[in-house]
């Protein structure tokens, strides 16, 4: 049995300095894959930093572009809609205007109808009328008559001119003296 102990022992020493040396390889593969990794890094960091300026104002410049370019499109497309409600909006101002022509129109002839079945007379019947007069006191005057005194066109006027002949005969008329009746004595 100790030979069999001596002959495992020689192996798992040798299987342990063969587990050792691949570790190893593998702790400098990957310290030099780290160390590549961060060299790569720091030169892509050096590059766009570099680069990053030049990119940075290409970016700008296609940007300001796009912008002037959608601006460009949106002000054409502006002033069409623009154009458009304007249209609009005056179709709409002149169908009120006609409307409201319309309806005003109406309305006069259904008053005018109303005030000739109530038998107002209208503007031009008044005209006649005033005409009519004006002719008449003409006449009057070539005849040699002078024209009548206009009549009092206010209520007080009218009431005034009524009570002076009730005044004048009130003061032609004796005044008779009344007498109180002397009080009654309280039972």
């Amino acid at each position: 049995m100790a030979a069999k102990f001596k002959k495992t022992a020689k192996k798992s020493t040798a299987g342990s300095a063969n587990a050792q040396q691949q570790a190893e390889r593998l702790s400098r593969s990957l310290s030099e894959s780290a160390q590549q990794i961060w060299l790569a890094g720091v030169g892509a960091f050096s590059r766009a930093q570099a680069e990053g300026t030049k990119l940075f104002e290409a970016l700008v410049k296609e940007g300001l572009t796009l912008e002037q370019t959608a601006r460009k499109f949106a002000g054409g497309q502006a002033d069409a809609v623009r154009d458009a409600v304007e249209s609009k909006v005056g179709q709409a101002r002149e169908r009120a205007t006609d409307t409201w022509d319309r309806l005003e129109k109406v309305f006069e002839e259904r008053v005018q109808r109303a005030l000739v079945k109530l038998g107002v007379p209208g503007r031009d019947d008044l005209n006649e009328l005033s005409r009519r007069v004006d002719a008449l006191t003409a006449e009057l005057r070539k005849q040699g008559g002078a024209p009548a005194r206009k009549a009092a066109k206010t209520p007080a006027a009218r009431t005034t001119a009524a009570k002076a002949p009730r005044k004048a005969a009130a003061k032609k008329a004796p005044r008779r003296a009344t007498r109180k009746a002397p009080a009654a004595p309280a039972s």
